[in-house]
């Protein structure tokens, strides 16, 4: 981007929108104050709530109720006041008295800062996030990425930042929580942008929509709701295809004229006019946007296995005191199409871990059958190390893989030149998302496990991988809030979290899908 220019005033709610890899998450990394800009300079005032489409900040030992609490200093406070608490029990005169006199210090500032009151506040928007108290009561450490980002979001929308920017806010939340999550934001008071896939969201919440163009990396400002502004840019761009059309005709007219005149040498000043007025009404146009590239996805043709290449028995999991599921049986058989369903919480990402050899069951034991080779895509991209290059990734999935080989199957995911030489961690959620899907194709995989693969994709990526789930001929294992990818799927059977409980697929389930 170059010479951007633009300012967000309180009440401005911005949708930032544009194509994968062109630049929204940078621009908003760059306004939260992570990256530096190349040139000019961001002025902020007031208080900035960022959430990234990866957070992994916060110590990881808090627990996430203390974590979000602390977003207005309360947390860390409320473990201060509970172990003064029990100092004041103490047998011993000193503690005790010393207890007594710290416990009201802190309850003093705990009350400053709205207490009891925002205490509440918290917990009820932590309920309305689908957090429930258990989930609270857990250190970061031992929680999902979806967990994780819901708590970081709860966070933000406690702290009473002046200005949001959300990166894709509805990634693993249900359905409930979308709908709650748009109501908060249509009532928000403040200035938003908001970088999302959600149409229902842009459409309910933003006043103002920035288009990013993958082609030329350039701001286009809409002043007005997302409806009018599908109208506006549709208008817009036939209005610069019948400006570059007349204009492209007449400059053809004046060159050829031109080019008849500069044969006489009487009338060679009248051609040099021409050519320049032609190249002057060229100069003029608006740029008409040429058709963005599309990343052409095909899941790789599986290598041959066994009947039943993956098997698992008696898993089950807990952390802590906390029972996530148990006694969980699952065969896999060549070719097979399994949906995994159960509210957030429920292991889903646990045990997509498991079959992948990531994580070790608590009990039970996951058996590979003959020639299983396992392709598996993480929500949160933990298959790319994020500290070597693109192509070295790519070349890490296959020891088998050319490097030409490599770099052609990332072409057709739309890294091209330079780019297979970009550190993998520098990359936005959908390229990175792109990048796991390439590693995919070139594994080979006959089981592929999935694990919303259709996260911080735009509508035409996602198409893209939905027609390779419905032509892919090995099996998978699918966990997703996304119907079209199930009904790509076309699935043959469903395991419900925690229970474990197994069953023919049938369209009655499709109604949980974003409810789960």
């Amino acid at each position: 981007m170059d010479e951007v220019n633009f300012r967000v005033d309180k009440g401005d709610k911005i949708g930032l929108v544009g194509r994968n890899g062109a630049g929204k998450t940078t621009l908003t990394k760059t306004l939260a104050g992570e990256l530096q800009p190349s040139g000019g300079r961001i002025d902020r005032s007031g208080e900035i709530g960022y959430l990234p489409q990866d957070p992994r900040s916060g110590n990881p030992e808090d627990l996430a109720r203390t974590r979000i609490l602390d977003a207005r200093g309360l947390g860390t406070l409320l473990i201060g006041m509970n172990k003064t608490m029990l100092d004041m029990a103490s047998t011993d005169a000193a503690v005790s008295a010393e207890a007594m006199r710290k416990y009201g210090n802190l309850e003093e500032r705990f009350t400053a800062l709205g207490g009891y009151a925002a205490e509440a506040e918290a917990a009820s928007i932590a309920s309305n996030l689908s957090l429930p108290d258990r989930i609270l009561d857990q250190p970061l450490s031992t929680l999902s990425g979806g967990q994780r980002r819901r708590i970081e979001l709860a966070r933000i929308l406690f702290s009473g930042a002046d200005t949001m920017l959300l990166d894709e806010p509805t990634n693993h939340l249900d359905a409930d929580s979308v709908v709650w999550l748009r109501d908060y934001l249509k009532s928000f008071q403040g200035g938003l942008i908001v970088i999302t896939h959600d149409i229902a969201l842009v459409e309910e919440t933003v006043n103002k929509v920035f288009y990013l163009d993958g082609n030329r990396q350039v701001i286009d400002v809409y002043n007005m709701g997302w409806k009018n502004y599908l109208r506006q840019r549709a208008s817009d761009e036939e209005r610069r295809k019948k400006e570059r059309a007349n204009a492209e005709k007449k400059a053809s007219v004046l060159q050829t004229q031109a080019a008849k005149f500069g044969a006489k040498a009487s009338k060679a000043a009248s051609a040099h006019q021409m050519v320049a007025r032609a190249e002057k009404l060229l100069a003029g146009l608006d740029e008409v946007r040429t058709v963005e590239r599309v990343a052409k996805l095909r899941f790789p043709e599986p290598a041959p296995c066994g009947k039943t290449p993956l098997m698992a028995s008696n898993l089950s999991k807990s952390y802590g005191s906390l029972e996530i599921f148990t006694s969980v049986d699952l065969a896999i058989d060549r070719g097979s199409k399994v949906v995994i369903l159960g509210l957030n919480g429920a292991g889903k990402t646990t045990l997509l871990r498991m079959l992948a050899g990531v994580d070790k069951p608590d009990t039970g034991q996951i058996e590979p059958g003959h020639g299983l080779r396992v392709g598996y895509y993480a929500q949160e991209h933990e298959t790319i190390d994020v500290k070597r290059t693109v192509l070295q990734n790519m070349v890490s999935s296959s020891p088998s893989i050319t490097e030409m080989e490599a770099r052609r199957v990332l072409g057709s995911f739309l890294f091209t030149g330079d780019d297979g030489h970009k550190l993998a961690g520098v990359l936005s959620g959908g390229e990175k998302t792109r990048l796991a899907l390439a590693m995919i194709v070139v594994s080979g995989a006959n089981v592929l496990l999935l694990d919303e693969p259709t996260n911080n994709l735009d509508p035409a990526s996602r198409y893209e991988i939905l027609d390779a789930l419905a032509n892919y001929s090995g099996a998978v294992v699918l966990v997703s809030h996304d119907e079209g990818a199930v009904e790509a799927l076309n699935p043959e059977r469903v395991l419900i979290l925690p229970d474990g409980v197994e069953d023919h697929w049938n369209a009655d389930y499709l109604d949980l899908i974003t409810l789960a």
